[in-house]
This record gives structure tokens, sequence and C-alpha cells, in this order.
């Protein structure tokens, strides 16, 4: 094990136990646990040395769950996350979708809602002589039933909801967490369609509506700015741009999406699952800290192949909590094949993260694993078959129309394994896991500083953790050694070269992208609106911005909230 912060994450999350027993008695052991159990699915090669071999030193990190769970014989889902069906508007249909969520954060899978279904309140239910007491009155019965879950000793779990901006509960959604202690286990998101945002910006009149019925009109400037003022009190709701969602999903000919996972890197349709996993950057970076410094771009070609044949193989051996998921899941098998590391790996290269050519390096990355896993995914549907909703009308979609001709030839002739296939989830978790390298697409956060990590008992300790690339460059080039300007740290990188790095990315990724623009508390509010206008305008498919606050504290410090490494979808 590389290190103290590493050894702890794994002997509290990902290290196999069975009562008193400990079955992994070391990392290699669950790196050959995993190995294993995902090769059990091939019918030929040798794939369990080969799937280690990415494994090894941490450079493939499948999700979570999988490293959590794979192999062990618990009664687990291998998925990170769901979105759980469409809430019926109905008090049965409200608590059957109570229940299946229950019984979803129970075996570990974190979930997401869209809460439009419900009608707002104060408008009659006339069948049973009563008022709607709305779509936020039910979140806190959803809140309740989290902290329940929790209480009994399963997998700390988060929840996305998410609510239409013509709702007429809208204000009530996005002021549900001002007083800092209600829905405390949810991410909220609001889906903000283009004609919500056209009309902000016309400085138009909004419906606000329901069953087609138009309950009042608010200025859409006013309910954007109330949006706004909720973000940077209390740093949400975040947004999503539901129909650029919608326009660039691969499947948008058979599914409807209104809802994400927690953490809102995978957009999927009621009863989808995500199946994640995250290359390792900073171990295909040779020579690092020096002249010679260069990305093996063909390496992480190599090792995105065999993270798909590893993914795809998760959806025949995993548990489903409901067989609705199952049947949703298997018919796209979506994959989430990503990156963490980055802003280390960009240090290592001696560039400097808000550069122009940090987001050039990063784009080529994106694109090698892009192209990799699409031709591994249809290797895999020659070998195994492509997934069952595969129709002619894919080729027809926005995303795999921008794939290059020859890859689109060959699915057109052998059709694909997957859906989707690549996605940037946070990966906080796992990120320490591989010896504290910079999470997912993030800038680094600090060269040195103070973490609390939750124990397998349930306690917090507080580690003294320093950032991977820091040490590294210590340990190669002296104590003494001056640090380069590319040692650059979150409060180092402005709003717009987080943005416009989270763009440079998205162009590769037909699923989302999870990043938090991280501003200052100084940070003003003007300022802070235009970042959301600003990621509109380069084509992203959501925003979140975070500003340190009195209701949720700083980034990384323990608190019950959404944002903490507690949160984290690995």
């Amino acid at each position: 094990m590389t290190g103290t912060i590493s050894e702890r994450i794994w002997n509290a999350k990902y290290r196999w136990r069975e009562g008193d027993a400990i079955r992994d008695l070391s990392i290699e052991d669950t790196w050959h646990r995993i190995a294993r159990t995902l090769a059990s699915r091939e019918k030929d090669g040798d794939r369990e040395s080969e799937f280690y071999s990415v494994l090894e030193n941490f450079a493939f990190l499948p999700g979570g769950r999988i490293l959590a769970g794979a192999g062990t014989h618990h009664r687990v889902t291998l998925f990170n996350c769901f979105v759980m069906g469409t809430i019926e508007d109905s008090l049965a249909g409200i608590f059957d979708s109570l229940k299946q969520g229950a019984i979803t954060m129970q075996q570990g899978g974190g979930v997401g809602y869209d809460f439009s279904t419900l009608r707002p309140c104060g408008m009659p239910a006339k069948s049973v002589g009563m008022i709607a007491s709305g779509p936020v009155s039910f979140m806190k019965i959803w809140d309740s039933m989290c902290g329940t879950i929790l209480s009994t000793g399963a997998r700390r779990g988060a929840m996305m909801a998410t609510l239409r901006c013509d709702h007429p509960d809208i204000l009530d959604f996005i002021e549900a967490k001002q007083n800092g202690s209600s829905l405390r286990h949810f991410n909220l998101s609001v889906l903000a369609t283009d004609d919500f945002v056209q009309a902000v910006r016309a400085g138009s009149k909004w419906p606000l509506v329901f069953g087609g019925k138009v309950f009042r009109r608010v200025q859409a400037a006013a309910l954007w700015e109330r949006i706004m003022r909720a973000a940077y009190s209390c740093a949400e709701p975040g947004i999503i741009f539901i129909d650029r969602v919608r326009r660039a999903d691969n499947l948008a000919y058979c599914e409807t999406i209104s809802a994400t996972n927690p953490c809102g890197e995978i957009p999927l349709p009621p009863y989808g699952a995500c199946d994640l996993g995250s290359i390792n950057l900073t171990r295909f970076i040779a020579a690092p800290f020096t002249e010679k410094a260069s990305v093996d771009l063909a390496g992480i070609a190599r090792t995105a192949g065999i993270a798909v044949r590893m993914l795809d193989n998760v959806y025949d051996l995993s548990r489903f909590p409901l067989p609705e998921q199952r049947r949703v899941a298997r018919s796209s098998r979506r994959l989430g094949l990503g990156i963490t590391g980055l802003a280390d790996a960009l240090v290592m290269l001696g560039i400097h993260y808000g550069s122009m050519a940090a987001r050039k390096t990063a784009h080529d990355i994106m694109k090698a694993i892009k192209e990799a896993a699409y031709l591994a995914s249809i290797e895999l549907a020659r070998e195994k078959g492509p997934f069952p909703l595969f129709k002619p009308a894919y080729l027809k979609s926005e995303f795999v129309g921008s794939l290059p001709e020859e890859i689109r030839q060959d699915i057109a002739r052998y059709g694909i394994r997957n859906s989707h296939l690549t996605a940037i989830a946070p990966t906080g978790t796992i990120s320490l896991l591989a010896d504290n390298i910079s999470s997912g697409l993030e800038p680094i956060y600090a060269l040195e500083f103070e973490r609390s990590i939750r124990q397998a008992d349930g306690r917090l300790d507080a580690v003294r953790v320093a950032d991977y690339a820091f040490r590294l460059f210590r340990e190669k080039m002296g104590e003494n050694a001056p640090l380069s300007p590319a040692f650059a740290t979150a409060d180092a990188v402005s709003p717009e070269e987080q943005l416009l790095m989270q763009a440079a990315l998205q162009q590769h990724v037909d699923n989302a992208i999870s990043k938090t623009v991280n501003v200052s508390e100084c940070f003003d509010f003007d300022s802070f609106a235009s970042l959301y206008d600003r990621a509109f305008e380069l084509g992203l498919k959501g925003c979140t911005a975070f500003r340190p606050n009195p209701v949720t504290g700083q980034v990384l410090v323990e608190k019950p909230h959404c944002c903490s490494s507690e949160r984290e979808p690995d």
C-alpha cells in the first residue's frame, strides 16, 4: 500500500470482510478478487491477468460499488447509482416509489428522482377530497427515509431531486435548503429548458404549469435570480440544461430523461443505472517534472479498451435491487468511463491547469478514451451482440454523428454493445484510495491539508494528507526544490478557466460531467450568476458552483451535506 491515506480508505471502504474474518489480506487481494470476478463472464482468453494489469497500481479505478462488492457474495449492487421510476401522482404511487428507493439505498445504490410529476401545493385532489401538499413536502419523507437507512449502518448514500423550471412549486424547491437543516441527504437541480433561458434573456414572463393548466405567470428573470441567490447562499440548486441533455442523448429515439444520478454525471431514464470507472492519468505520465515529460496516449487507450470490457461484465454479474432496474439497465448497458488525477497529471507535465495547453492536453486524452471505448464496445457487439435497444436511429444521434467516420461505419456494420461509454465522475474517495491524486477533472484542492475520513466503525479520523503530485515532486526533486508555476491549486484557477476545462472535455463525453466550479467567499453575486450563463453558452449540460457559506461551510469539511466526501458516489 502506497500511503497511510490509501490504507485507511481501503480498510474502511473496500476491504472484503465476512464478519470477523478478513478475506482481503492486501490490496493485491482486492485487485485479484475484482479481476477474477469480472473475468468469470468471459468464455475464452486469460482475461483475469489482463484485468489485473489495469487494476494494478490503481491505473484503472472501477466505481466504488465494484471495488467493495465484486466477488464478495454480499447482497449488494455493483452499480453506484440509479434514477428511480416515474413517481405516480397519488399517495399509493408516492409511497411505492419511496419503498423502491429505500430498497435500492439499502443495497448500496444512490438514487435520483424527478419530482415534477407531483401536483403543486394547494391543488385539490378531488378523488379523495384533499388538498395536495406539494413535491417538497414529500421530499422531506424521502430525506427522513435516507437518514433512517444510514442509521442502520448501510453505506452512506445520496439522492438527487430534480424539478422542472415551470412547475408551480419551483420557488419552494429552490429555497428548500436555505435554512441549513432540511433535505440534507438531497442534491437539488432545476431542469432548465432552452425556452426558459431565452425567456430570462428576453425579460419576458414565464408560465408555471401543471397538468396543462397555467397556475400563474412570473418574470423569468426574477425566477432565475431567485435560483442564483439560493445557489449563492447555500450552493444549491444546481442547473441541468435539460433540453441539451435530451438532444445529446444517444438514445433520444427511445427514452426521455428527466433526472440524473446524485452527482449529475449520468443522465438516466426511469430505472436506469450507472456503471462507473475512471482512468488514473497520473499513471500514464512519462518522465514527470522534466522537459521530456509526456502523456502515454497509447497506454491510456489500451486501458480504456480493457476497462470497457470489465464494466460491461458488471451488467451480468451484479444484483439489481429491483427487477425494473435490471430490465432497463441491461437494455442499454450504459457505461461511464472517465478520468481522474487530471490536475496532478498536468502538474507532472509542467502545464498550468488554467492554460490553453492544459485544455488541449485534456481534450486529446478524452478523445483517445472516447475513441478507444467506442471501438472496444463495437468489438464486444461483434462477440456478444449489441445492446437490446440498438436501432439504426442510434447513428443519427447528435453525439454518435460526431464520431470519426470509420467508427460510425463499424457501428452500422456490427452494432455496439453499450449505448453510452464516457462520463466524468467526482471520484473523491477512490482518488484518496489511489494515494490522494487530484479528484476527477478538478484542480488540486491544496498541496497539504487535513481530511476527515470515516472509518469502518463509523468514527471520523482527522488525517493530514498531501497531494500526490506534490509528494512525488518532493521525492524526485528534493525538499528544497522550488515548485514550478504548474502547481496551481483551486484558488489559483479562475472560474472561467474551470468552465473552459469542462467544455474541452464535454466534447468527448456522451453522458455528462460532474464538476463544481469553486469560487471564493468574497466572489460577488453578479459574477457568480454569470457563471451559469457562461456554462450555457459553452454548451455544457449543467452547472454547479460552490461558494463557502454559513449553510454548508467549506468544501472537504465533514458536515452532513451532499457535497462532502460522504456524499460522493464512489
